[in-house]
């Protein structure tokens, strides 16, 4: 085989658009970057843990100066990424109305920050491992997922298309942990380790909720219209306030789980919990057997 003939014929083949990429996408228009989602969430993480990432911070005046100098690079890279989201795959918006969104997100920030601190509390309370607040920001994965998170979900109820899900995303492929940016979260949340964590676009979670690895709250079955197509209707859980759920349990469908519950490890439900719930395994029952007896 000729190397050159081969090469120009599969580059002309993959080059042209087939009829599926022209369903899929409507036009040659420019895609997010995701480099520039990764830049947005970094200048992010610095805006809320001053000191921590980024430049060091020695003073008021300093830390005044370094949190406003990435709020206009941040106001600068989001507008542009919003932008491409909308004209990508939303059928655009004008510069005006996109620089109100990305100006209606930028007035979120503080509680952001406020809540993603909360989670931050949560953790330092419910791990006897951990030994300063610092280690949770440096080290815990839960912050990296909530950072990312709970940027996704605002952005997502500023009605932004793609970019939510873009930035939970590469949290899911750094952590293990795959939270949709659609579910509600409430303040004080923690994951321990985390591995294996998925959280469903229309799960509600109360405050004060501890998760531990592998947990699943998803869906039980989906609703599907007259063309087959799954229809997005509420299908994943509520969690009330004050729960803590054990690893590589699984809670399935549009049912709650009542305030102060504890769900023990490996366990499946689907069917809602009373309040003040004590969900453990069946005890392993113990037989001894004799001359074959049980075989």
């Amino acid at each position: 085989m000729d190397r050159k003939e081969v090469l120009a014929r599969n580059v002309a083949v993959l080059s042209d658009l087939s009829d599926k990429e022209k369903r899929m996408r409507k036009d040659d228009s420019r895609l997010p970057s995701v480099d520039a989602v990764k830049r947005i969430i970094e200048l992010l993480r610095q805006i809320f843990f001053p000191g921590f990432f980024g430049a060091e911070i020695c003073s008021r005046e300093s830390r005044f100066y370094r949190v406003g100098v990435n709020m206009e690079l941040l106001v600068k890279e989001l507008e542009e990424q919003i932008m491409l989201s909308f004209s990508s795959f939303n059928g655009g918006k004008t510069k005006e109305e996109v620089e109100q969104i990305t100006l209606q997100f930028i007035d979120r920030v503080p509680e952001i920050k406020r809540v993603l601190y909360t989670d931050i509390e949560a953790m330092f309370n419910s791990d006897p491992a951990v030994t300063s607040h610092g280690e949770i920001i440096f080290c815990y994965p839960i912050v990296q997922v909530m950072v990312h998170y709970r940027v996704a979900h605002e952005l997502l109820k500023l009605k932004v298309p793609v970019l939510p899900r873009i930035i939970t995303e590469m949290a899911h492929s750094a952590t293990g942990i795959d939270i949709h940016p659609g579910a509600e979260i409430g303040e004080y949340f923690s994951i321990d380790h985390g591995t294996g964590v998925v959280i469903g676009e229309t799960c509600i979670i109360g405050n004060h909720v501890t998760l531990y690895q592998g947990v699943t709250l998803g869906a039980k079955k989906f609703t599907y219209n007259d063309n087959g197509q799954p229809v997005n209707v509420p299908r994943h859980p509520i969690i009330e306030d004050n729960v803590t759920v054990y690893s590589n349990s699984s809670i399935l469908g549009r049912i709650t789980i009542g305030h102060d519950t504890v769900v023990g490890g490996n366990i499946w439900l689907t069917e809602s919990v009373k309040p003040y719930s004590r969900i453990i395994q069946q005890k392993a029952v113990a037989e001894t057997f004799s001359d074959g007896a049980g075989v």
